[in-house]
Order: structure tokens, then sequence, then C-alpha cells
């Protein structure tokens, strides 16, 4: 057996060991991109994932030139190249030598930023099954050809790392489905026990204070029935917050139906219509309850304004009211466990958040999201 060819199954073992180890699609796949690199001695590389409508992201790259990775990779993040182009055409069903890269020749045109020497790249899509997942594409100094021999590696390596996407990715299907099912059947639990023996405790203690002419015991009974009561809708909330059930007709319809069910008037204002991926739509969902959960427990308001904001790089969703507000340094840290939930869930999304409230004023909080340019759903 030749070097070559002993190298070659060396590679090919070598990233098959890092993707059967792997999880998480993105930590995979910078993993074994830095692998594929130092295995070949190549300089640089970078990874698109591309969705069925031809938006994409930049899920991998390693050790790019300069100008390539300037202002936060700006030129890997946004626009149209020839060999997306080619592949969301059907036109790239094998590796291939990029002669023209428009990322590249960009790079070039603003002078002040070094390639490192880097003129062409190759690129080969990433498959597995009958779908198609995105590209690689991997770049050296001065080398502008890959023979067939090297194109040939990359696709056995593109080939490898589209399996294991495809694994990754219905692994991650099977936990969310297997999370979804049992937050249903938790709902559906509260729902025929606690919901049902809350209701009967409502019913009996209407029922008993029609029983007694002693005022004391009238208020008891009162205050139980009202508490029952209370405890109920709390309930509701709870038991929805398992099972929404109004992202399906979309973010907007959602925040207003929660709103009611709490007994809370929330006026909903949009402007633009910004296109979220699930996760981010799902992000905003959970803070915007949280929100008006708190609305309604603590502002003594029956109003809450909630605004979403749209513009090409940014969205930005606003939850406000003119209750009772507290007191808020923001040196002295976030008053509440469920305002430092919403913080960390916005910010593991990569958004800001922030909060601006004062005594007898009200309450803002107001998260900002940055819009990068991948498959979402457009809110209207």
């Amino acid at each position: 057996m030749t070097k070559t060819r002993m190298e070659k199954l060396k590679t090919l073992k070598t990233i098959a060991e890092t993707l059967n180890q792997g999880h998480d699609v993105r930590a995979t796949l910078d993993e074994v991109l830095k692998e594929l690199l130092s295995l070949t001695n190549l300089q640089s590389g970078w990874i698109f994932l591309i969705e069925e409508d031809g938006s994409y992201t930049l899920a991998a790259d390693a050790y790019l030139p300069p100008a390539l990775s300037r202002k936060e990779k700006v030129l890997m993040c946004e626009g149209e190249c020839y060999c997306l182009t080619k592949f969301n055409n059907g036109g790239l069903r094998r590796a291939a030598n990029i002669m023209n890269c428009k990322r590249i020749e960009s790079a070039k045109e603003l002078h002040c930023f070094d390639t490192e020497g880097i003129t062409h790249h190759a690129t080969v899509p990433l498959e597995g099954g009958d779908r198609r997942f995105g590209l690689l594409n991997v770049a050296a100094a001065g080398k502008t050809m890959f023979d067939e021999e090297e194109l040939h590696l990359l696709e056995s390596v593109a080939f490898q790392i589209g399996t294991a996407i495809q694994r990754m990715k219905l692994s991650e299907y099977k936990q969310k489905n297997a999370l979804l099912m049992e937050r249903n059947r938790l709902a559906q639990e509260l729902h025929d026990s606690v919901n049902q023996m809350l209701f009967s405790v409502s019913l009996t203690a209407r029922a008993a204070k029609t029983l007694t002419k002693d005022e004391n015991l009238q208020q008891m009974i009162e205050f139980i029935q009202n508490l029952s009561q209370d405890a109920l809708a709390e309930m509701k909330a709870l038991i929805w917050q398992l099972r929404p059930g109004g992202l399906e007709k979309g973010l907007s319809e959602a925040i207003k139906s929660y709103g009611a069910l709490i007994g809370l008037n929330v006026i909903f204002t949009q402007k633009g219509s910004p296109i979220l991926t699930d996760e981010q739509e799902h992000m905003l969902w959970r803070v915007v309850q949280e929100a008006l959960n708190n609305c309604k427990k603590h502002a003594g308001t029956d109003t809450a304004y909630v605004s979403l904001t749209a513009s090409s790089c940014h969205a930005e969703l606003s939850i406000i009211d003119h209750g009772a507000g507290f007191c808020y340094e923001a040196h002295e840290g976030l008053p509440s466990l469920g305002i430092k939930g919403m913080k960390e869930r916005a910010e593991k999304a990569g958004a800001e958040f922030l909060i601006e409230s004062e005594l007898g004023a009200g309450t803002k909080l107001s998260i900002r999201l940055p819009l990068t340019n991948q498959k979402g759903r457009t809110v209207q």
C-alpha cells in the first residue's frame, strides 16, 4: 500500500472517530475542520450549513485570514457567492475547484486586509443519505488547484461529515420530541388531577357559603373560594406554559392569547417583520410569558404593552407596564430568579437583555436580538 493511500486512510479514520463522538453539530464541525486542516496540511477552512430555502449560516471556520475574519467575519456571513449559488441550483454534486471566489475577491478589493496568500479554494457538498446539508471549503496559500486525488479525499471526508450531521440532527429531534411528550404528559396530569381538585374546592366553598349565616365563617369560606380560584388560574397558566397552544399561529397571537388567559389586557404593536428561527421565537415567547406573569402578580395594573420592532440587523422586543415598579440598580444585580432566568435565556440566544424600573413608575424589559442570514419564520 502506498504512503499516500496510508495517509488517506489515517485521515479518514481520525475524522471518523471525532465525528462518532460528536453530539453537538457546531462543536463537532469546528473540531473536525481543524483536524482536517492539520492532517492535510491545508491552511484555512470553513463550513456553510444551507437550508432548503437557500439561506445559510457559517457553522464552522478555522484559521481564516484577516481579510475574511474582519468585522466579525461579515464577508463570510452575508451575501451570495459562486459555490452557494451552484449548490442551490443543484449544479454542485461533487468536489470542485472554485476559480473565482466572490468573498476572496471582495476581500482583495478592500486592500487594507491580508488574505495570507489565499486566492482559490476547493468546495465539496455535505450529504447524508438523500439530504444535502451544506458545503465544506478548504484553501491554502498559493494553492490554485486541487488535484483529483485531493478532491476525492475531500469527498470522502464530506460524506463522513454529512452522515454525522444527519445522525446528530436525528438525535436532536428525538430528544426534543421526548421532551415535548414529557411536557404534554405533565400538563395532562396536572389538568386531570390538581386542576380538577382546585375546581372542586372552589365549587364546594361556594356551596358551603350558602349553608351558614355566621359572618365570620362566611368570610373564611369566601377567602378559601377566592384562594382556590387564584390557584386555579395559576394552574391553568402553568399548564399553558407546559403545552402552549398559540405559537403555531405566530408569536403575536400567542402573546395576546396568554394575556387573556391570565386576565391581563395586552396591547401588542409591531413594526417590521423579523425572520426568526424556531429557537429565537421560542426564547422571545418564554421571556414574554415570564414578564406578563410578573406584571399580573406584582405590577398592580391590568394592562401591559408589548412591542416588536425589526430592522435588517436586529429585532427588539419590549414589555412595558405602568404599574408599581421597583427600585433597581444595575450594579446590585437582578431582583428575582424570574428576571435572572429571562436574562439568561435571552443571552443564551445571543440577545441583549435590558431592564428599567422605578418605584411607582412601572417597568420596561427589552430584548435586542441580532438577526443573521438564516432560515426562520416571518413574524406577522
